[in-house]
């Protein structure tokens, strides 16, 4: 839906969720960037897209519906075919007891395609307004499940390969690589339904008697479909033309990346080939280009380490390090910071492999060892394009180390990764880089470790009274020795409550807007798990979504003072927690308190530490 700009401004003005002076500033963004100013105020999220097509209804008098995809009838979706529905954004969504067609459309004001659509089903239209993603995700339902669809597809595929003379299974005709064919519906597919289920990662395995598709769904693994084998060597192709790659090139690993669009958002896909003992296995990372990054309180920081992590950024130099193990949320977590401190007076420069994230401002360069640009080379370049900020995707090594710590030390804001267990590993491992010491303690302001664990369906998880033999292991687990130890468990979920932590999305109300301790503050209550069998809103898995758990370690004077005496990891951790700091394993119990996860859930993800 595309409302002008006048009426914008007017629905903006009559909500007063901005000013006339804020809305012209709006306005010339909107134009520097070749936007509507409708785009650019839900850009900044001064109103959402669900609250201005409320507005925009309100105004147009014509009744506003929240479309639920899931509780639309296929029979009464079909009302309309599907073509006509992609054709017009339109969908019918119930029918009354008047035997009347409710009709969500997305721009009411379109008299052709209503016109159209009252011959198609008959005058008794009821006609009502819906956001454009809402009504995108109702007209993806007219597809069955992937199984079905890709069914459909493979049996065109055979019907194509019995019309041709036999060939060896690993020739790949020009046929089975155009824009239509089969094995081109089938790559679209696999990708649609992996966005559709939100999954992080598509794997195509080929294996010795068929080829195993695989999405990663909230950080765990799921079978998604098999495969014939005999389609592999056209999937591959298509999948590396896409991408860009060469598709005569079966023995080394290649990396590529290509754009798709789905019901109006864009995802950038990153490709990964890799030559197995079956065939060539293909990896492809999705990532939302049209999302926005989130708040640091949106991810999951609270309390003091949001405190920690608010003054290190504000500084006007020195290091942040954010760690954790591949797929815990690093990248993520550095998005949302310099989402937060880009600004037109700021110069942010970032070197990156690959750059997964678009960061509006932001100068960001790709890693490109066989063009010679290495981190250290991209680093010292960075150097001489006068930044303020710097962004170095991973320290690896002890060269890329000292840079970034020498350009902390000359006036510039660093923000890196590194692969440790905890935060207070991070500081010993720069030593192991042959980082002096002095250095480590005058130049890291924080470091941030993390982890990223599953959240509890709201729609299904359990509340339960834990026994005496549980909690028992929770105190052993958690280092819940005394009644003190208790009371600061108990003050720490006030404050999590306070921040939001555990607020509800659901409509139910549940017992977990309150504490979950005793008024006697000295055992545990209640705790949450996930529902065994889960429901049709996780996919029967008991989770859905992610969130991050943290520790934020600031590096004080007593932490840099054990840094230059060498301290082992554990002295640093030990001083760290005395001087506040609350580890990854306590805010993930705090969370699990306040029904954001299970104990399970934390133990899965930081036993290891």
């Amino acid at each position: 839906m595309k409302i002008s700009d006048a009426l914008v401004e007017k629905l903006v003005l009559d909500s007063k969720k901005a000013t006339k002076e804020q809305l012209n500033s709006l306005r010339e963004e909107g134009k520097a960037g070749k936007k509507s100013l409708q785009e650019v105020i839900i850009a900044n999220n001064i109103l959402s897209e669900k609250d201005l097509t409320k507005l925009y209804a309100k105004e147009a008098d014509v009744p506003y519906v929240d479309l639920n995809p899931k509780e639309i009838k296929r029979e009464v979706l079909r009302l309309i075919p599907e073509r006509i529905a992609r054709q017009y954004n339109v969908v019918v969504f119930d029918v009354d007891n008047n035997g009347n067609k409710l009709l969500a459309v997305e721009d009411p004001d379109d008299i052709q395609a209503i016109s159209f659509l009252q011959k198609q089903l008959g005058a008794n239209l009821k006609v009502h307004v819906a956001t454009g993603s809402s009504i995108q995700t109702a007209i993806d339902q007219y597809k069955g499940n992937i199984s079905s669809e890709l069914t459909k597809v493979i049996s065109d595929e055979e019907e194509e390969d019995a019309k041709k003379s036999k060939a060896k299974d690993e020739e790949v005709s020009e046929e089975d690589l155009a824009e239509d064919s089969p094995i081109a519906q089938t790559v679209n597919l696999l990708i649609e339904y992996a966005i559709k289920a939100g999954a992080s990662d598509i794997h195509i395995e080929p294996r010795e008697n068929y080829v195993l598709v695989r999405y990663r769904v909230d950080g765990v693994l799921r079978e998604a479909n098999k495969l014939p084998k005999k389609v592999i060597g056209a999937l591959i192709s298509r999948i590396k033309i896409l991408a860009n790659l060469k598709i005569d090139e079966h023995r080394a690993p290649q990396d590529g990346r290509f754009k798709i669009q789905v019901s109006g958002q864009v995802y950038a896909l990153r490709v990964s080939t890799l030559p197995i003992m079956d065939g060539e296995k293909v990896v492809m990372r999705i990532l939302d280009e049209s999302s926005k990054a989130l708040t640091l309180e949106e991810l999951g920081f609270w309390g003091i380490s949001l405190e920690t992590i608010n003054r290190a950024i504000v500084q006007p130099y020195g290091m942040l390090l954010v760690t954790g193990p591949t797929g815990s949320g690093k990248s993520t977590t550095l998005f949302s910071v310099l989402n937060r401190l880009s600004s037109p007076n700021v110069n942010i420069s970032t070197v990156e492999d690959p750059v997964e994230y678009r960061i509006q401002g932001a100068n960001q360069t790709q890693v490109n060892p066989v063009a010679g640009m290495t981190f250290v080379n991209g680093l010292r370049a960075l150097l001489r394009q006068d930044p303020n900020i710097i962004m170095v995707g991973e320290v690896r090594d002890g060269e890329t180390a000292n840079l970034a710590v020498q350009a902390a030390l000359t006036g510039h804001l660093v923000f890196s990764t590194l692969h440790t267990n905890n935060a207070a590993t991070c500081l010993p491992r720069l030593l192991d880089m042959n980082v002096e010491a002095f250095l480590i303690a005058s130049t890291v302001r924080a470091v941030v470790g993390q982890r990223l664990i599953r959240r509890l369906c709201l729609d299904c998880r359990e509340s339960y009274q834990p026994d005496a033999t549980i909690t028992k292991k929770l105190q052993t687990i958690f280092h819940i020795d005394d009644s003190d130890t208790m009371k600061h468990i108990h003050e720490l979920e006030k404050q999590a409550l306070e921040a939001g932590i555990g607020k509800s999305n659901s409509s139910k109300k549940t017992s977990q807007d309150t504490s979950q301790l005793s008024s006697t503050e000295t055992k545990i209550t209640t705790l949450w798990r996930a529902h065994d069998g889960g429901c049709e809103t996780c996919n029967h898995s008991g989770y859905k979504g992610r969130m991050g758990i943290y520790e934020v370690l600031e590096n004080t004077s007593p932490v840099q003072s054990l840094i230059v005496g060498n301290a082992t990891s554990e002295k640093i951790q030990d001083q760290a927690i005395k001087d506040g700091m609350v580890t990854m394993q306590t805010d993930g119990f705090i969370k699990s308190l306040r029904g954001q996860t299970s104990i399970e859930e934390i133990l899965r993800v930081t036993s290891e530490t």
